[in-house]
């Protein structure tokens, strides 16, 4: 049942975020919650780790390496390269960085699972784009987007740590210390995860419904060509250095996938409610394109000649 619900992620978001779009009232007053509900999610998302997946990443280093690359430097820059073609304001570009300069999200590893991916590789890769995340994020931002906004690198590094290295690495350690607790609530992590994200969707559109008419459609353009970028580009770089077809499904969902509820609730605390937008949007996109891709994947036969993984 619970399994059912979550995966109708996209309809909750799509269903929240109208009905915030048409009674903006019931949502507003929330605004205060973002980063708590983002906490939530962290904390979740460590519990589902342990320390081996950490681990796991000496053993592909060349795959995690190429990831990681691609992660922070395609991504960030092809939303700066989107936001100055389609003529973006400064708070939209800010958003679509902010939204190119975090990490995977979680939502990666549900798709490498469906797309016959390699999930403990995902799942790794996560883990540790996670973590560099907290510190490459607000660089990031700060090296595109610094120029022509204020970006308060020390304050966003320190909430970063609050927001995601605190709750991730507690999430950790009662995964490895109380196991039989995690396992009677596992089942539960995915949709507490979802209700989270549903309501910053919802909060977000209620405070941009003015702005969505203006700046939503191209705004859906822009995360469309964001995503489906990342997406192809992580799977054919990954085919260009000889990984096989199972790694380069995985890295593409981890390059493509991006940790959208992040970059909402930074643009929020830092920036301004436009500059949330992109994120709101792509945490609804990217799980829809995500789906639709790890169903193509899944039901095609796999390459017949597979290279040999590198690692």
């Amino acid at each position: 049942m619970i399994g059912r619900i979550t995966q109708l992620f996209p309809v909750w978001a799509i269903l929240f975020a109208v009905l915030a779009y048409l009674s903006p009232s019931l949502f507003v007053e929330l605004k205060t919650q973002i980063v708590p509900l983002l906490t939530i999610i962290m904390l979740a998302m460590g519990i589902s780790l342990s320390p081996k997946d950490f681990l796991n990443v000496a053993q592909h280093k060349k795959a995690v390496g190429v990831g990681v690359v691609l992660q922070f430097l395609i991504m960030p820059l092809t939303a700066l390269l989107i936001s100055y073609l389609l003529g973006f304001s400064t708070e939209l570009t800010v958003g679509m960085v902010l939204v190119g300069s975090v990490a995977g999200g979680t939502s990666s590893n549900v798709m490498a699972f469906l797309a016959k991916g390699n999930v403990a590789l995902s799942i790794s890769m996560t883990a540790i784009s996670t973590l560099l995340g907290v510190i490459l994020t607000p660089l990031l931002v700060e090296l595109l987007v610094g120029e022509t906004v204020d970006v308060p690198v020390s304050a966003m590094l320190m909430s970063l740590v609050k927001i995601v290295l605190l709750p991730v690495g507690l999430g950790v350690v009662i995964n490895t210390f109380a196991q039989k607790a995690v396992a009677k609530v596992n089942a539960l992590l995915p949709l507490i995860s979802m209700i989270a994200i549903v309501l910053i969707i919802a909060i977000v559109v209620a405070l941009n419904a003015e702005n969505l008419n203006q700046v939503g459609p191209m705004v859906a353009l822009a995360v469309i060509l964001h995503n489906g970028f990342g997406l192809t580009t992580g799977y054919y770089c990954c085919r260009l250095l000889g990984f096989n077809e199972s790694t380069c499904r995985t890295i593409a969902f981890e390059v493509g996938l991006q940790n959208s509820g992040l970059a909402t609730a930074l643009a929020m605390k830092f920036f301004s409610p436009a500059s949330a937008i992109a994120g709101t949007i792509f945490s609804v996109w990217h799980n829809i394109s995500g789906s639709l891709l790890a169903g193509y994947w899944a039901g095609r036969k796999e390459c017949q000649a597979k290279t040999s993984i590198a690692n």
